[in-house]
């Protein structure tokens, strides 16, 4: 199963490149910047992670939290947290995992198996990545010494949380939804970038985006799927998804007036774009 940290890397940096150039309603792209974050702000967050990422002399928790810290020298902000915690599992999936088993059986495996090191590293990463509106909860706080399995931890904040949530249904959103999705409109178009598009919308449409939630409750939650089923439904009724542009434009310029960013939509995109990747190299090894 061992696939090298080089080539992990590779398939890191691509993925998070890959969701930067799809035009994204409301999140930052090379179409559109926003929230006071440009694209170069998350390439240069890629790069500076990727190493740590990658490390296999570091455990789980630590490579979370040396990818935190390398992207706060190089961003000196929150520009990746979500991202560096749905990647870090997929790639130790891959640096560590058994070779009979595919990648998702061996993301199980990794989840299963998170320590109480592993949650004092994130909870390290949390608090220096200060992400707003997370991580507080009567059983577990990040500011506090950490009593649980990183899992476990993930499980007390699954509720609120669309990212912690993938610790726990073993990134069923990932496998079951998004990955299936991305290779129907790659199959129709033949545009990474578009089936990437693709993607993001329909899990906006199927599941409210968490960072939204956090920042304003469910005042927008309506407002967000309806208007993102109008761009799923301008994707579908052409088989020229560039005709949905306007209607893409409207949106992105609407949300972004209004503070409303689908951060966490964004950051599960990354992830599903990795495991794509990291199933083509397992298949190749």
């Amino acid at each position: 199963m061992a696939i090298s940290p080089a080539k992990l890397q590779q398939a890191y940096l691509e993925a998070c490149e890959a969701e930067l150039q799809a035009f994204k309603p409301g999140n930052v792209s090379v179409h559109s910047a926003g929230h006071d974050m440009t694209v170069e702000d998350f390439r240069r967050s890629a790069e500076a992670s990727a190493p740590p990422l990658c490390d296999p002399a570091l455990c789980l928790g630590e490579r979370i939290y040396q990818a935190i810290a390398e992207t706060r020298k190089a961003v000196g902000c929150n520009t990746n947290l979500g991202i560096v915690l749905l990647a870090a599992p997929l790639l130790e999936a891959c640096l560590n995992g058994a070779k009979t088993l595919n990648l998702r059986e061996n993301v199980r495996l990794v989840l299963d198996k998170t320590t109480l090191e592993d949650a004092s590293w994130v909870y390290q990463a949390i608090r220096l990545a200060a992400p707003g509106g997370l991580g507080e909860s009567e059983a577990e706080d990040v500011n506090s010494t950490p009593t649980v399995t990183l899992q476990a931890a993930m499980k007390i904040a699954a509720g609120r949380d669309s990212i912690a949530s993938q610790y726990t249904n073993y990134y069923a959103t990932v496998f079951d939804l998004m990955i299936p999705r991305y290779h129907s409109w790659l199959s129709l178009w033949g545009d990474e970038q578009w089936a990437t598009v693709g993607v993001f919308t329909g899990l906006l449409v199927a599941l409210p985006d968490s960072h939204i939630e956090r920042k304003f409750g469910a005042r927008f939650t309506r407002m967000v799927t309806d208007r993102m089923t109008l761009v799923e439904q301008a994707l579908t009724v052409s088989g020229r998804p560039e005709q949905a542009m306007r209607i893409i434009r409207k949106v992105d310029t609407d949300f972004k007036s209004a503070g409303i960013n689908p951060g966490t939509t964004a950051d599960l995109t990354v992830a599903c774009l990795l495991a794509v990747r990291l199933e083509r190299l397992l298949e190749a090894s």
